[in-house]
């Protein structure tokens, strides 16, 4: 695998969250947002060789129907990548569910970022739409593979988060953390990881069978 080159910083443009051959739809999808209120810090990945760096949180409104129809494919898919940084969490799923199921490697960060954050329902949402990634010749498995193999660091830091927040907040539910669905997902991740580089890939959380109690 080629070495990407090193992360670009940006003072947050969302122009910079996708690959550079997208960036006149990004222009587009930007021209019908409402203006961005702040411009808070990105967190940087590569996607394939080139960098990006993607807002942490967005705050605009959402669109009206009739405009978002007005999109191109592409660009409605920029779009819901977008609102699925927003503040709102309900928000955020409703434009997640929207992309889950794409298998375009610049979606997929936008979907990782969201398997180590704390909203149930979010989680579900990705199970339901990553559902041809436990299938090793699938599109969805080699373009989430690829993107942890190439980000190693953010996958761990993604790992760590999904035990932080299911033993904050759902260890009642879920006693054994392997029953929680952020869970299982690690585990797809890492088993798509491995097929892509062809060496078992690291955990950074404890076994399935592991509780606090």
């Amino acid at each position: 695998m080629q070495q990407p080159r090193s992360l670009a910083m940006t003072d947050g443009d969302p122009v910079a969250a996708f690959p550079h051959q997208l960036a006149n739809d990004v222009r587009a999808v930007l021209a019908v947002m409402p203006e961005a209120r702040s411009h808070p810090s990105p967190f940087s990945v590569y996607v394939d060789d080139e960098a990006v760096a993607i807002p942490y949180r967005i705050y605009q409104d959402e669109l009206p129907v009739d405009v978002v129809r007005s999109l191109s494919g592409v660009q409605q898919a920029i779009l819901h990548c977008l609102y699925s940084r927003h503040s709102d969490g309900l928000v955020r799923q409703r434009h997640l569910e929207q992309i889950a199921s794409s298998d375009e490697p610049w979606v997929v960060p936008f979907v990782v970022q969201l398997v180590g954050e704390y909203v149930l329902e979010i989680l579900e949402s990705i199970q339901h739409g990553l559902s041809d990634l436990p299938s090793k010749r699938s599109a969805q498995r080699l373009a989430y593979g690829d993107f942890i193999a190439r980000n190693p660091g953010f996958f761990a830091r993604t790992e760590r988060r999904v035990v932080s927040y299911w033993s904050c907040y759902y260890r009642w539910k879920f006693p054994v953390f392997g029953t929680y669905p952020g869970c299982h997902l690690l585990e797809l991740l890492r088993a798509a990881a491995s097929d892509r580089t062809g060496r078992p890939w690291p955990r950074h959380t404890p076994a399935g069978d592991w509780s606090m109690s």
